[in-house]
């Protein structure tokens, strides 16, 4: 009994308890390798998921700029459609509302206050702009160059003064271009305050140009004469200071703007007072856009080597190809004003060593020239060509229309006075 006891526990042992173990160690070791299995799906599932967010990533963005590329050209495409009907529409738009704003705030800027005679040449010369008044030269050319105004005009010639050198200066410092031309044919007022006599006045103010101008018939007058910067200032001072006895030679116009009474007209000493001006822009003139069927005029200024017949083989440049010279005008070169006279050989002449020696030189001349014809012309193009050859410097000033009706533009004309006073005004 016992002997068969002991033979099945024999064969319990032998065969239920391996088969026990296996089971087990299957029951034990197959969740920890679910468990694994599920960790590496987990982990094999997470990088799937960044390589799919990472390319999704890419393909957002390149998405995303194909999208900002189409929208934009999509909004260039809706402005230009915009743009192009609101063009072929007549007014009452934005568009036309900004247009009509930027012609408000284009102006054309001149040297004095309103009433000036350079305000009627603005207004001339630049019709759809108003007119923007400078205490000086200077300032009126700075107010271009910074971009307060589209223009300047001012004044560089009259027939009675001659050349208003200043300007001729100003356009040598600053690299500005001529683009236009005008003139007005200067109609001088002697004006007081009101119920003042020609009697009455003891000095009288004025700008020396215009003062010039008016010299015989300030001197049979008998008044003392004082000089300021601008006409129309003049006339202003005496307004608003209220100064009696005291006259003011200016335009129709600043006598009407500042209360003042007309007590003489045309009191210039030659009746053909005519005034040139000169139209200047930041951009210079495009030869392409040069009008065919109209005149125009070449402004340049150059220098030359001291030395005999130095100018006269300048001028010839021109004489020599029929090109008529409108005007010359000489001034001395501010940067170098001094210089040797120097020979053909580049040795000091005969003339120019006892200068040296004697501690005397010669000026050194900067030569302003216009003449008629235009930069697409070959004849000129050649000529410039060869004035440059010659020239230690030369530059083109401009290439603009001429002014074929020289003073015919009176200075009081109705037209330009009904549109300074209806609303066109300097600001």
């Amino acid at each position: 009994m016992n002997f068969g006891l002991f033979y099945v526990f024999g064969l319990l042992v032998k065969y239920i308890l391996p088969f026990f173990g296996t089971m087990q160690t299957y029951l034990y070791q197959r969740p920890l390798g679910v468990a694994n299995n599920a960790v590496n799906n987990e982990n094999k599932v997470v990088s799937l998921r960044k390589a799919c967010h990472v390319s999704n990533k890419k393909s957002s963005l390149k998405k995303n700029v194909l999208s900002s590329k189409l929208s934009t050209a999509a909004a260039v495409e809706n402005k230009a459609n915009i743009t192009s009907k609101t063009s072929d529409k007549p007014s009452k738009s934005k568009s036309s509302s900004a247009s009509k704003d930027f012609k408000v705030t284009s102006k054309a800027a001149y040297q004095g206050v309103p009433g000036a005679y350079s305000e009627v040449a603005a207004s001339k010369s630049c019709p759809s702009l108003v007119p923007l008044p400078c205490d000086r030269f200077e300032d009126a050319f700075m107010a271009l160059i910074q971009g307060k105004c589209d223009r300047a005009v001012l004044p560089v010639e009259n027939s009675l003064g001659g050349s208003i050198y200043p300007v001729y200066d100003l356009m040598m410092k600053h690299n500005l271009y001529i683009v236009g031309e005008t003139s007005i044919s200067i109609n001088h007022c002697l004006v007081a305050l009101p119920g003042t006599k020609k009697s009455d006045l003891e000095r009288v103010m004025s700008h020396p140009q215009a003062l010039s101008q008016c010299d015989g018939y300030l001197k049979r007058l008998g008044v003392h004469r004082e000089e300021v910067d601008d006409t129309a200032g003049a006339a202003q001072t005496i307004a608003s200071e209220h100064l009696k006895n005291v006259g003011a030679v200016c335009s129709r116009r600043a006598a009407e703007l500042y209360g003042l009474d007309i007590l003489d007209e045309g009191i210039q000493d030659n009746r053909d007072n005519v005034t040139r001006f000169v139209v200047l822009s930041r951009d210079a003139p495009q030869v392409a856009q040069q009008d065919p069927s109209k005149l125009y005029k070449t402004s340049v200024v150059f220098s030359l080597q001291p030395g005999p017949g130095k100018l006269s083989l300048a001028l010839s440049i021109f004489s020599f190809r029929n090109i008529d010279l409108t005007m010359i005008v000489s001034r001395p070169m501010r940067s170098n004003p001094i210089v040797q006279m120097i020979s053909e050989q580049g040795q000091l002449t005969a003339a120019g060593a006892r200068a040296a020696a004697e501690g005397r030189h010669s000026f050194n001349y900067l030569f302003y020239v216009d003449f008629i014809g235009s930069t697409k012309d070959r004849k000129i193009v050649n000529a410039l060509r060869d004035l440059e050859e010659i020239a230690p410097y030369m530059k083109i000033l401009g290439a603009y229309p001429y002014d074929t009706e020289l003073g015919v533009t009176r200075s009081d004309d109705p037209t330009i006075a009904k549109s300074l006073f209806n609303g066109k005004a300097s600001e």
